[in-house]
Protein backbone atom coordinates (compact mmCIF):
# COMPACT_ATOMS: atom_id res chain seq x y z
CA UNK A 1 0.00 0.00 0.00
CA UNK A 2 2.51 2.62 -0.81
CA UNK A 3 0.30 5.48 -2.37
CA UNK A 4 -2.49 4.21 0.70
CA UNK A 5 -0.56 6.57 2.88
CA UNK A 6 -1.26 9.40 0.56
CA UNK A 7 -5.70 8.72 0.79
CA UNK A 8 -7.32 10.95 3.08
CA UNK A 9 -8.76 9.21 5.84
CA UNK A 10 -12.32 9.23 4.23
CA UNK A 11 -10.86 7.55 0.95
CA UNK A 12 -8.73 5.00 3.39
CA UNK A 13 -11.84 4.26 4.88
CA UNK A 14 -14.05 3.51 2.22
CA UNK A 15 -10.95 1.95 0.41
CA UNK A 16 -10.83 -0.60 3.05
CA UNK A 17 -14.47 -1.24 3.44
CA UNK A 18 -14.62 -2.41 0.18
CA UNK A 19 -11.82 -4.92 0.50
CA UNK A 20 -13.97 -6.03 3.41
CA UNK A 21 -17.58 -6.52 2.32
CA UNK A 22 -15.93 -7.80 -1.24
CA UNK A 23 -14.18 -10.85 0.85
CA UNK A 24 -17.97 -11.43 2.84
CA UNK A 25 -15.99 -10.78 6.10
CA UNK A 26 -18.80 -8.00 7.14
CA UNK A 27 -22.17 -7.70 6.38
CA UNK A 28 -24.23 -4.98 5.01
CA UNK A 29 -25.13 -2.84 8.18
CA UNK A 30 -22.27 -4.81 10.31
CA UNK A 31 -19.00 -3.23 11.10
CA UNK A 32 -17.40 0.24 11.51
CA UNK A 33 -14.21 1.73 10.85
CA UNK A 34 -12.34 4.82 12.31
CA UNK A 35 -9.20 6.88 11.88
CA UNK A 36 -7.57 9.39 13.53
CA UNK A 37 -5.53 11.77 12.39
CA UNK A 38 -2.40 14.19 13.08
CA UNK A 39 -5.03 16.81 14.36
CA UNK A 40 -6.56 14.16 16.76
CA UNK A 41 -9.69 14.28 14.40
CA UNK A 42 -11.42 10.87 13.98
CA UNK A 43 -13.57 10.17 10.54
CA UNK A 44 -15.28 6.68 11.04
CA UNK A 45 -17.92 4.84 8.83
CA UNK A 46 -21.31 6.74 9.88
CA UNK A 47 -24.64 4.24 11.11
CA UNK A 48 -26.98 2.89 9.49
CA UNK A 49 -24.99 3.10 5.69
CA UNK A 50 -24.87 0.30 3.37
CA UNK A 51 -21.44 -0.95 3.66
CA UNK A 52 -21.18 -1.99 0.37
CA UNK A 53 -22.14 0.94 -1.32
CA UNK A 54 -19.97 3.49 0.82
CA UNK A 55 -19.12 6.59 -0.64
CA UNK A 56 -15.90 9.22 0.94
CA UNK A 57 -19.12 12.08 1.61
CA UNK A 58 -20.53 9.54 3.97
CA UNK A 59 -17.47 9.64 6.65
CA UNK A 60 -18.24 11.21 9.54
CA UNK A 61 -15.55 13.46 11.02
CA UNK A 62 -15.61 13.60 15.25
CA UNK A 63 -13.13 16.82 16.85
CA UNK A 64 -10.80 16.35 19.68
CA UNK A 65 -13.60 18.28 21.90
CA UNK A 66 -16.51 15.74 20.59
CA UNK A 67 -18.07 18.04 18.25
CA UNK A 68 -19.39 15.86 14.58
CA UNK A 69 -19.82 16.47 11.02
CA UNK A 70 -21.42 15.22 8.13
CA UNK A 71 -24.70 13.81 6.72
CA UNK A 72 -25.07 11.05 9.16
CA UNK A 73 -24.38 10.42 12.38
CA UNK A 74 -21.38 8.19 13.36
CA UNK A 75 -21.61 4.84 14.11
CA UNK A 76 -23.27 3.67 17.53
CA UNK A 77 -19.66 1.91 18.00
CA UNK A 78 -18.33 5.14 17.99
CA UNK A 79 -17.53 4.85 21.87
CA UNK A 80 -15.11 2.43 21.87
CA UNK A 81 -13.43 3.51 18.89
CA UNK A 82 -12.73 6.19 21.31
CA UNK A 83 -11.90 4.45 24.20
CA UNK A 84 -9.10 2.45 22.52
CA UNK A 85 -7.63 5.82 21.13
CA UNK A 86 -7.34 6.92 24.63
CA UNK A 87 -5.87 4.43 26.54
CA UNK A 88 -3.63 2.88 22.96
CA UNK A 89 -1.39 6.48 21.84
CA UNK A 90 0.42 4.69 19.20
CA UNK A 91 -3.11 3.18 17.59
CA UNK A 92 -4.25 5.77 14.66
CA UNK A 93 -6.60 3.12 13.11
CA UNK A 94 -9.63 0.68 14.58
CA UNK A 95 -11.37 -2.41 12.63
CA UNK A 96 -14.28 -3.80 13.77
CA UNK A 97 -16.38 -6.48 11.88
CA UNK A 98 -18.12 -9.53 12.08
CA UNK A 99 -16.29 -12.18 9.63
CA UNK A 100 -17.17 -15.57 9.71
CA UNK A 101 -14.64 -16.98 11.70
CA UNK A 102 -13.78 -15.05 14.13
CA UNK A 103 -17.45 -14.94 14.60
CA UNK A 104 -17.61 -18.43 15.45
CA UNK A 105 -14.62 -18.13 18.06
CA UNK A 106 -16.20 -15.64 19.64
CA UNK A 107 -19.77 -17.12 20.52
CA UNK A 108 -17.47 -20.54 21.67
CA UNK A 109 -16.34 -17.94 24.51
CA UNK A 110 -12.17 -18.34 22.49
CA UNK A 111 -9.70 -16.90 20.43
CA UNK A 112 -7.64 -18.21 17.40
CA UNK A 113 -3.99 -19.34 18.35
CA UNK A 114 -1.56 -17.27 16.42
CA UNK A 115 1.28 -20.05 16.65
CA UNK A 116 -0.44 -21.62 13.92
CA UNK A 117 1.64 -19.73 11.07
CA UNK A 118 5.02 -17.64 11.76
CA UNK A 119 3.27 -14.96 9.76
CA UNK A 120 0.34 -15.36 11.52
CA UNK A 121 2.45 -14.45 15.25
CA UNK A 122 4.15 -11.79 13.25
CA UNK A 123 1.30 -10.11 12.13
CA UNK A 124 -1.05 -10.57 14.50
CA UNK A 125 0.59 -11.24 18.09
CA UNK A 126 -1.84 -12.49 20.97
CA UNK A 127 -5.42 -12.19 20.56
CA UNK A 128 -7.27 -10.89 24.08
CA UNK A 129 -10.62 -11.61 24.69
CA UNK A 130 -13.54 -8.94 26.18
CA UNK A 131 -16.46 -10.28 27.48
CA UNK A 132 -20.10 -9.13 26.35
CA UNK A 133 -21.68 -6.11 26.91
CA UNK A 134 -23.97 -3.92 25.40
CA UNK A 135 -23.15 -3.02 21.85
CA UNK A 136 -22.63 1.21 21.46
CA UNK A 137 -22.46 1.05 25.01
CA UNK A 138 -19.58 2.52 27.69
CA UNK A 139 -19.25 -0.75 29.00
CA UNK A 140 -17.96 -2.27 25.94
CA UNK A 141 -15.79 0.15 25.19
CA UNK A 142 -14.08 0.13 28.62
CA UNK A 143 -13.77 -3.92 28.41
CA UNK A 144 -11.96 -3.78 25.10
CA UNK A 145 -9.98 -0.67 26.59
CA UNK A 146 -9.30 -2.28 29.38
CA UNK A 147 -8.01 -5.36 27.17
CA UNK A 148 -5.81 -2.92 24.59
CA UNK A 149 -4.56 -1.01 27.51
CA UNK A 150 -3.20 -3.90 29.20
CA UNK A 151 0.68 -4.99 30.21
CA UNK A 152 0.71 -7.25 26.75
CA UNK A 153 -0.90 -4.57 24.85
CA UNK A 154 -2.49 -6.33 22.26
CA UNK A 155 -3.60 -5.24 19.21
CA UNK A 156 -6.77 -7.75 18.54
CA UNK A 157 -9.26 -8.03 20.64
CA UNK A 158 -12.47 -11.20 19.93
CA UNK A 159 -15.99 -9.92 21.52
CA UNK A 160 -17.34 -12.16 22.50
CA UNK A 161 -21.14 -12.98 21.23
CA UNK A 162 -20.01 -10.14 18.97
CA UNK A 163 -17.28 -10.29 16.44
CA UNK A 164 -13.28 -8.54 16.81
CA UNK A 165 -11.74 -5.17 17.44
CA UNK A 166 -8.17 -4.96 15.57
CA UNK A 167 -5.87 -1.60 15.59
CA UNK A 168 -3.01 -0.90 13.76
CA UNK A 169 -0.55 2.37 13.32
CA UNK A 170 -2.11 2.66 10.17
CA UNK A 171 -5.10 1.76 8.76
CA UNK A 172 -3.79 -0.86 6.16
CA UNK A 173 -1.28 -2.21 9.35
CA UNK A 174 -4.40 -2.50 11.43
CA UNK A 175 -6.11 -4.02 7.99
CA UNK A 176 -3.32 -6.79 7.37
CA UNK A 177 -4.07 -7.78 10.97
CA UNK A 178 -7.80 -8.13 10.78
CA UNK A 179 -7.20 -10.10 7.40
CA UNK A 180 -4.72 -12.38 8.72
CA UNK A 181 -6.51 -12.68 12.02
CA UNK A 182 -9.43 -14.60 10.04
CA UNK A 183 -7.37 -16.65 7.58
CA UNK A 184 -5.81 -18.23 10.89
CA UNK A 185 -9.36 -18.69 12.14
CA UNK A 186 -10.73 -20.03 9.30
CA UNK A 187 -7.59 -22.59 8.62
CA UNK A 188 -8.40 -23.73 11.98
CA UNK A 189 -11.62 -24.37 11.93
CA UNK A 190 -11.31 -26.38 8.98
CA UNK A 191 -8.13 -28.06 10.42
CA UNK A 192 -10.46 -29.02 13.39
CA UNK A 193 -12.78 -31.45 10.89
CA UNK A 194 -9.16 -33.12 10.14
CA UNK A 195 -8.30 -33.51 13.61
CA UNK A 196 -5.72 -32.23 16.39
CA UNK A 197 -4.28 -28.96 14.96
CA UNK A 198 -0.55 -28.17 15.70
CA UNK A 199 1.06 -24.83 17.01
CA UNK A 200 4.49 -24.04 16.52
CA UNK A 201 6.68 -23.89 19.58
CA UNK A 202 8.62 -20.25 20.77
CA UNK A 203 11.76 -21.99 19.20
CA UNK A 204 9.95 -22.79 15.55
CA UNK A 205 8.21 -18.90 15.34
CA UNK A 206 12.30 -17.65 16.26
CA UNK A 207 13.69 -20.14 13.63
CA UNK A 208 11.06 -18.06 11.06
CA UNK A 209 13.04 -14.93 11.47
CA UNK A 210 16.30 -16.54 9.96
CA UNK A 211 17.65 -14.04 7.41
CA UNK A 212 16.76 -14.83 3.65
CA UNK A 213 20.09 -16.37 1.84
CA UNK A 214 20.41 -13.87 -0.44
CA UNK A 215 22.85 -10.70 -1.31
CA UNK A 216 22.29 -7.46 -2.54
CA UNK A 217 24.00 -6.57 -5.58
CA UNK A 218 25.13 -3.05 -6.58
CA UNK A 219 22.75 -2.03 -9.60
CA UNK A 220 20.36 -3.51 -12.15
CA UNK A 221 20.00 -3.89 -15.64
CA UNK A 222 16.76 -3.02 -18.23
CA UNK A 223 14.86 -5.72 -18.49
CA UNK A 224 14.34 -8.34 -21.20
CA UNK A 225 11.84 -9.17 -23.29
CA UNK A 226 10.69 -12.28 -21.31
CA UNK A 227 11.22 -10.95 -18.08
CA UNK A 228 8.82 -8.21 -18.69
CA UNK A 229 6.17 -11.01 -19.97
CA UNK A 230 6.63 -12.83 -16.82
CA UNK A 231 6.41 -9.50 -14.60
CA UNK A 232 2.89 -8.98 -16.09
CA UNK A 233 1.46 -12.91 -15.62
CA UNK A 234 2.88 -12.93 -12.21
CA UNK A 235 1.10 -9.79 -11.36
CA UNK A 236 -1.98 -10.96 -13.17
CA UNK A 237 -1.91 -14.03 -11.41
CA UNK A 238 -0.92 -12.90 -7.42
CA UNK A 239 -3.64 -10.11 -8.27
CA UNK A 240 -5.83 -13.30 -9.21
CA UNK A 241 -4.71 -15.79 -5.96
CA UNK A 242 -5.42 -12.54 -3.96
CA UNK A 243 -9.17 -12.42 -5.04
CA UNK A 244 -9.71 -16.10 -4.69
CA UNK A 245 -8.15 -16.08 -1.44
CA UNK A 246 -5.29 -18.32 -1.95
CA UNK A 247 -2.67 -15.43 -0.56
CA UNK A 248 -3.08 -12.58 1.68
CA UNK A 249 -2.35 -9.01 1.22
CA UNK A 250 0.75 -9.92 3.02
CA UNK A 251 1.88 -13.55 2.64
CA UNK A 252 2.08 -15.19 -0.62
CA UNK A 253 5.28 -15.68 -3.38
CA UNK A 254 5.45 -16.25 -7.16
CA UNK A 255 8.27 -16.64 -9.14
CA UNK A 256 8.77 -17.50 -12.17
CA UNK A 257 12.50 -18.07 -14.01
CA UNK A 258 13.96 -15.77 -16.44
CA UNK A 259 16.98 -18.02 -17.42
CA UNK A 260 19.59 -20.20 -15.61
CA UNK A 261 20.60 -17.88 -13.47
CA UNK A 262 17.53 -15.47 -12.96
CA UNK A 263 14.00 -15.45 -12.12
CA UNK A 264 11.69 -12.67 -11.01
CA UNK A 265 9.56 -12.90 -7.36
CA UNK A 266 7.48 -11.00 -5.82
CA UNK A 267 8.48 -8.68 -2.68
CA UNK A 268 8.32 -8.82 0.70
CA UNK A 269 6.26 -5.83 2.12
CA UNK A 270 4.04 -5.02 -0.56
CA UNK A 271 0.21 -5.70 -0.58
CA UNK A 272 -0.85 -8.72 -2.74
CA UNK A 273 -3.61 -7.01 -4.16
CA UNK A 274 -2.09 -3.53 -4.91
CA UNK A 275 1.43 -5.08 -6.56
CA UNK A 276 2.40 -3.65 -9.89
CA UNK A 277 5.08 -4.36 -12.25
CA UNK A 278 7.77 -2.50 -10.60
CA UNK A 279 8.09 -3.91 -7.52
CA UNK A 280 8.48 -7.88 -8.60
CA UNK A 281 12.03 -8.48 -8.21
CA UNK A 282 14.71 -9.76 -10.48
CA UNK A 283 17.22 -12.30 -8.39
CA UNK A 284 20.38 -13.45 -10.24
CA UNK A 285 23.40 -15.07 -9.02
CA UNK A 286 21.46 -15.30 -5.89
CA UNK A 287 21.66 -11.59 -5.78
CA UNK A 288 19.30 -8.32 -5.90
CA UNK A 289 18.77 -4.65 -6.41
CA UNK A 290 19.63 -3.42 -2.96
CA UNK A 291 16.41 -1.25 -3.13
CA UNK A 292 14.08 -3.74 -2.99
CA UNK A 293 13.59 -6.84 -0.89
CA UNK A 294 12.56 -10.34 -2.24
CA UNK A 295 10.51 -12.70 -0.66
CA UNK A 296 11.64 -14.79 2.09
CA UNK A 297 10.65 -17.77 -0.28
CA UNK A 298 13.02 -16.56 -2.66
CA UNK A 299 16.52 -18.52 -1.64
CA UNK A 300 14.08 -21.52 -1.07
CA UNK A 301 12.51 -20.28 -4.43
CA UNK A 302 16.49 -20.38 -5.96
CA UNK A 303 17.50 -23.71 -4.51
CA UNK A 304 14.35 -25.40 -6.65
CA UNK A 305 15.21 -23.68 -9.63
CA UNK A 306 19.01 -24.57 -9.49
CA UNK A 307 18.08 -28.63 -8.89
CA UNK A 308 15.16 -28.59 -11.52
CA UNK A 309 15.69 -26.84 -14.67
CA UNK A 310 12.50 -28.03 -16.36
CA UNK A 311 10.81 -25.89 -13.21
CA UNK A 312 9.55 -22.13 -14.46
CA UNK A 313 7.23 -21.13 -12.14
CA UNK A 314 7.06 -21.71 -8.21
CA UNK A 315 4.11 -20.15 -6.10
CA UNK A 316 3.87 -20.08 -2.00
CA UNK A 317 0.46 -19.58 -0.88
CA UNK A 318 -1.95 -19.89 1.98
CA UNK A 319 -5.18 -21.35 0.93
CA UNK A 320 -7.88 -21.75 2.79
CA UNK A 321 -8.38 -25.54 2.95
CA UNK A 322 -4.80 -26.97 1.46
CA UNK A 323 -3.62 -24.85 4.52
CA UNK A 324 -5.36 -26.97 7.09
CA UNK A 325 -3.51 -30.16 5.78
CA UNK A 326 0.03 -28.36 6.35
CA UNK A 327 -1.19 -28.23 10.11
CA UNK A 328 -2.75 -31.56 10.89
CA UNK A 329 -2.00 -34.94 10.97
CA UNK A 330 -4.04 -36.05 8.17
CA UNK A 331 -2.71 -36.53 5.21
CA UNK A 332 -4.15 -34.91 1.96
CA UNK A 333 -5.19 -37.81 -0.47
CA UNK A 334 -4.79 -37.12 -3.94
CA UNK A 335 -6.16 -40.51 -5.53
CA UNK A 336 -9.82 -38.65 -5.00
CA UNK A 337 -10.72 -37.92 -8.34
CA UNK A 338 -8.57 -37.90 -11.68
CA UNK A 339 -7.97 -34.45 -12.11
CA UNK A 340 -6.20 -34.01 -8.61
CA UNK A 341 -3.76 -37.34 -9.01
CA UNK A 342 -3.20 -35.99 -12.68
CA UNK A 343 -2.23 -32.43 -11.52
CA UNK A 344 -0.92 -33.02 -7.76
CA UNK A 345 0.78 -36.38 -7.96
CA UNK A 346 0.73 -37.66 -4.04
CA UNK A 347 1.17 -34.42 -2.12
CA UNK A 348 4.34 -34.64 0.30
CA UNK A 349 5.01 -32.41 3.54
CA UNK A 350 8.26 -30.86 4.06
CA UNK A 351 9.01 -30.51 7.88
CA UNK A 352 8.85 -27.04 9.63
CA UNK A 353 12.64 -26.52 10.25
CA UNK A 354 13.77 -27.91 6.71
CA UNK A 355 12.06 -24.83 5.38
CA UNK A 356 14.71 -22.20 6.85
CA UNK A 357 18.12 -23.38 5.60
CA UNK A 358 19.52 -23.55 2.31
CA UNK A 359 16.73 -25.07 0.80
CA UNK A 360 18.29 -28.33 -0.64
CA UNK A 361 16.85 -30.43 1.60
CA UNK A 362 13.07 -29.15 -0.23
CA UNK A 363 14.49 -28.95 -3.32
CA UNK A 364 15.40 -33.19 -3.33
CA UNK A 365 11.65 -33.34 -2.38
CA UNK A 366 9.88 -30.73 -4.70
CA UNK A 367 10.11 -31.09 -8.79
CA UNK A 368 8.63 -32.14 -11.59
CA UNK A 369 7.97 -35.84 -10.36
CA UNK A 370 6.33 -34.00 -7.07
CA UNK A 371 5.44 -30.71 -7.94
CA UNK A 372 3.11 -30.01 -4.42
CA UNK A 373 3.85 -29.80 -1.46
CA UNK A 374 2.22 -29.00 2.25
CA UNK A 375 5.13 -26.86 4.07
CA UNK A 376 4.50 -27.89 7.56
CA UNK A 377 2.92 -24.69 9.90
CA UNK A 378 3.14 -22.52 6.57
CA UNK A 379 1.16 -22.90 3.73
CA UNK A 380 1.72 -24.61 0.40
CA UNK A 381 4.54 -24.96 -2.06
CA UNK A 382 3.48 -25.53 -5.79
CA UNK A 383 6.12 -25.90 -8.83
CA UNK A 384 4.94 -25.69 -12.53
CA UNK A 385 6.45 -25.74 -15.73
CA UNK A 386 4.95 -22.28 -16.42
CA UNK A 387 2.90 -19.50 -14.19
CA UNK A 388 -0.21 -20.37 -15.69
CA UNK A 389 0.71 -24.15 -14.76
CA UNK A 390 1.75 -23.73 -11.36
CA UNK A 391 -1.06 -21.84 -10.79
CA UNK A 392 -3.55 -24.34 -11.81
CA UNK A 393 -2.12 -26.75 -9.57
CA UNK A 394 -2.80 -24.53 -6.85
CA UNK A 395 -6.42 -24.07 -7.55
CA UNK A 396 -6.81 -28.12 -7.89
CA UNK A 397 -5.02 -28.39 -4.83
CA UNK A 398 -7.46 -25.84 -2.81
CA UNK A 399 -10.42 -27.52 -4.67
CA UNK A 400 -9.77 -31.09 -3.76
CA UNK A 401 -8.49 -30.17 0.21
CA UNK A 402 -12.00 -28.26 0.19
CA UNK A 403 -13.89 -31.60 -1.34
CA UNK A 404 -11.76 -33.63 1.43
CA UNK A 405 -12.63 -31.47 4.31
CA UNK A 406 -16.38 -31.15 3.41
CA UNK A 407 -16.59 -35.22 2.88
CA UNK A 408 -16.02 -35.40 6.86
CA UNK A 409 -19.60 -34.69 6.74
CA UNK A 410 -21.05 -37.77 4.62
CA UNK A 411 -18.10 -40.62 5.69
CA UNK A 412 -15.06 -41.94 4.78
CA UNK A 413 -13.58 -41.55 1.14
CA UNK A 414 -14.09 -43.89 -1.99
CA UNK A 415 -10.30 -43.55 -3.31
CA UNK A 416 -8.91 -44.63 -6.07
CA UNK A 417 -6.91 -48.43 -6.08
CA UNK A 418 -3.68 -48.75 -7.87
CA UNK A 419 -5.17 -50.04 -11.03
CA UNK A 420 -7.05 -46.66 -11.75
CA UNK A 421 -3.54 -44.92 -11.02
CA UNK A 422 -2.00 -46.55 -13.58
CA UNK A 423 -4.63 -46.51 -15.82
CA UNK A 424 -4.69 -42.74 -15.88
CA UNK A 425 -0.50 -42.37 -15.97
CA UNK A 426 -0.91 -44.72 -19.07
CA UNK A 427 -3.69 -42.45 -20.77
CA UNK A 428 -2.07 -39.15 -19.70
CA UNK A 429 1.76 -39.34 -19.93
CA UNK A 430 2.01 -35.69 -20.22
CA UNK A 431 0.74 -34.83 -16.42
Amino acid sequence: MKTFSLLHPRDQIVSIMERIYGHEMTTTSGGNISVRDENGDVWITPARVDKGSLRRQDIVRIGPNGEQEGLHPPSSESPFHLSVYEVRPDLHAVIHAHPGALVSFSICGQVPDTHLFPEAWHVCGTVAFAPYALPGSIKLGARIADQCGSKARPNCVVLENHGVVVGGDTLAKAFERFETLEFTAQIILNARLLGPVNYLSEAQIELSKKPRNLLPEGSSKEPSSREKELRKEISDFIHRAYEHRLVTSTWGSFSARVDEESFVVTPSHVDRRELGLEDLVLVRNGKYTPDQKPSRAAGLHRAIYRAHPEIEAIVNALPLNGSAFCVSESPLDTRTIPESYLFLKDVVKIPFNQQFGDGEEVAAVVGPKNPVALLENNGVLVAGHTVLDAFDRLEVLEATAAAIIRSRALGSISGMGPEVIQELLGAFPGL
